[in-house]
């Protein structure tokens, strides 16, 4: 009976080889067997191939999915030559933003290419650090999602006042340890492939450089080299990095427990350079094979996966208000015209560009995209405009060094309680109608404003703009504070 049902789905993985071959042009084709070349060679020879056990990060993007399927023609183009071929592990990171439709992407195209009934492979998803087999329907955990607007305000704190918000720094963070921590889950993987270029590589790791800083476990070595050298930079951090934001009582252990190994050599496969062809061209394989629809929840993702250009607009224009006190449309208007240069560069298709483009026409379109912006945010991570103002002052650092600052430009009813917020940042005793108004204002529970309160401010930023030049002359004559560029 097994070696029929072995010989029935060796039938099934040659019928999804030749429906994936038939989508590939013959440049494709090429490129395939250049990557099975490489994996070869990366395995140490055809002999070593079946030890050798591959990942590949999902996260329901167009560039993902088209990863994964030519990484499946490879194993079952190996798989078709002889019964040797790598071993696969699929892997995506349940977060906030991972929307219901991206699960059902990643859903379709699993299924098209036969993943879930292959012994070869593994599909998994990790949340709130447990890993676990892929589950399209499995909501994210209460306490996953509870636990990433904390963490996510927490490594805003840390900034500089004058430092520009990167709200995605913890994302940064996060997915960097999830890279770390699944590779060395049950036994580990040899090698990641990935088709990231160079400039989203190096976008990545001065991302993780600022997060890892403001999560006070280091900085990353200088002149990092790329993706080559990532895990051996990941090892070098350690295997948690949020040790240093929360006590160690609420600290989530990675499980299943003892599954994971102390050390794993894993390599980088770089595959970017075996990208033919344009999207055009990838377009019936995507949509026609793997059931891929472009999200329009998650249209950002299709320039980088870490970065929202209108929600990262929308906080520089909050900063533009109420940290240097100008109009929020300048600042919408002034970050997303850069970020649509970075886009265009980086080949966004052009329709997602002139979508955000619409956002300058007028005051009326950016008025709707900040409304848009702030329910995104608050159905997303809970965070509504009075915490993200909070956020921006950072207020509770270097023993709350801007809490004056900040009651008296947004709270200043708060002014005759400033001893008592004093108080109660030190762990001290202070009203409860004062301990209500502090998590109420930031978002964040009292021990953790407690721990911000012994904390120093990191200064994480490369690069400043002549707008912060001259918002920075603006608080020398009175202004709260200055706003500078995006790092």
């Amino acid at each position: 009976m097994s070696a029929i049902h072995d010989q029935a789905m060796n039938y099934v993985y040659q019928q999804v080889l030749q429906r994936l071959l038939s989508y590939f042009s013959r440049a494709e084709r090429t490129a395939l067997q250049l990557l099975i070349q490489r994996l070869t060679v990366a395995a140490g020879g055809s002999d070593r191939i079946s030890d050798f056990k591959v990942l590949v990060i999902q996260s329901g993007t167009r560039d993902s999915c088209y990863n994964l399927a030519l990484l499946r023609a490879a194993q079952l183009s190996l798989a078709s030559r002889s019964p040797a071929t790598f071993q696969l592990r699929v892997a995506t990171l349940r977060r906030n933003g991972t929307s219901a439709a991206a699960m059902q992407c990643m859903h379709r195209s699993f299924g098209a290419l036969f993943l879930y009934d292959d012994p070869r492979v593994e599909v998994l998803m990790v949340d709130h650090r447990q890993v676990m087999p892929f589950d399209h329907q499995l909501p994210i955990s209460e306490e996953g999602s509870a636990t990433t607007p904390i963490s996510l305000l927490m490594i805003g704190h840390r900034r500089t006042h004058n430092e520009a918000l990167e709200l995605w720094d913890e994302e940064y963070l996060a997915t960097a340890e999830f890279y770390g921590q699944i590779a060395r889950w049950n036994n580990g993987v040899d090698a990641l492939v990935g088709s990231e270029p160079v400039r989203r590589q190096k976008q990545f790791l001065e991302g993780l450089d600022r997060a890892v800083q403001k999560a006070g476990i280091g900085t990353l070595p200088a002149n990092f080299a790329g993706f080559e050298s990532l895990f051996a930079i990941l090892d070098g951090l350690g295997g948690n990095y949020y040790r240093e934001i929360y006590p160690a009582s609420e600290q989530t252990l990675w499980r299943p427990e003892g599954q994971f190994e102390a050390c794993r050599r894993t390599g980088y496969v770089d595959i970017n350079d075996l990208l033919v062809g344009n999207l055009e061209e990838r377009w019936p394989l995507l949509t026609e094979f793997l059931g891929f629809q472009l999200d329009e929840s998650a249209r950002y993702q299709e320039g980088s996966e870490h970065v929202d250009p209108l929600i990262t607009a929308h906080l520089h224009g909050l900063q533009k208000q109420f940290i240097a006190g100008g109009d929020y449309r300048d600042g919408f208007t002034q970050s997303l015209q850069g970020l649509l240069i970075s886009m265009r560069r980086s080949l966004v298709p052009e329709p997602v560009c002139q979508q955000f483009e619409a956002a300058l026409d007028s005051a009326q379109a950016c008025e709707l995209q900040r409304e848009l912006a702030a329910v995104w945010l608050q159905k997303t991570f809970g965070l509504g405009e009075m915490q993200l103002v909070c956020l921006l002052f950072t207020p509770f650092t270097r023993s709350g060094e801007g809490l004056e600052r900040f009651l008296r430009q947004c709270h200043p009813g708060m002014l005759v309680a400033l001893p008592d917020l004093h108080r109660a940042m030190q762990g001290l005793h202070a009203p409860e109608q004062v301990l209500k108004w502090m998590i109420d204002v930031s978002g964040l529970p009292i021990n953790l404003i407690c721990r911000l309160y012994a904390m120093e401010p990191v200064c994480a930023s490369l690069e400043n703009t002549q707008e912060n030049v001259e918002a920075s002359e603006s608080a020398d004559e009175g202004t709260l504070c200055d706003r500078s560029a995006e790092g």
